[in-house]
């Protein structure tokens, strides 16, 4: 903001910042969506999910992809589920990986508000039935609003990660062949941890 003194009267040329914050309160992008270029979104229901989407995270950054990563609640912030889901391929996003616990419809509300494959994981809470509850609520769907379910924790958070580089290795050759030299590591290793054993 640029100051200027005329005597005892003081101006603020602060118009041109006026217009850009009322631009940014306007715009359906919010968030990380405007100037990060990921493909893949990562969406938790509360910040306890965290700590098992961590490594659906980390297995995205493994593949040199940075995910846009939010906390949105389909019961406490419906409004907010349902802007970003329809706004969501309009910035730039191509794959949604959502994840909830107990009552997991997360994955479905946004689901019902685009056309871009969601990815669900259904995680365990305290108090709920160790995931099952997540699981029924992610994974059955009505005809015509398909979630691509995964596995219940951080199996299910790691699974979702590499689905989702599967899904945009299909165009992508570079993403294609790091998705080929993972399934060779991963063949190796367990040769490897094989022949210690002898």
């Amino acid at each position: 903001m640029i100051t200027i003194w005329f005597g005892t009267a003081k101006y603020s040329k602060h118009l041109e910042r006026k217009k850009q914050m009322a631009s940014e309160k306007t715009s359906p992008a919010r968030h990380s969506e405007v100037s990060n270029s990921s493909q893949i979104a990562v969406v938790m229901g509360s910040d306890s999910d965290m700590e098992v989407m961590q490594s659906c995270i980390d297995t995205l950054d493994g593949f040199g992809i940075k995910p846009i990563v939010r906390i949105i609640s389909a019961h406490r912030t419906p409004e907010e589920a349902s802007e970003f889901a329809q706004n969501a391929a309009e910035n730039g996003i191509k794959v949604i990986i959502a994840a909830a616990g107990m009552a997991a419809h997360l994955a479905g509300a946004l689901a019902a508000r685009t056309t871009l494959p969601v990815i669900g994981v259904p995680l365990i809470s305290t108090g709920g039935l160790e995931g099952v509850d997540a699981l029924l609520s992610t994974v059955q769907m009505p005809p015509g609003v398909p979630v691509a379910t995964m596995a219940i924790g951080k199996a299910g958070a790691k699974n979702a990660a590499i689905f989702a580089v599967q899904i945009l290795a299909l165009t992508d050759k570079k993403l294609a062949e790091k998705l080929s030299q993972f399934k060779k590591t991963q063949k190796q290793r367990v040769i490897d941890k094989d022949s210690a054993l002898h």
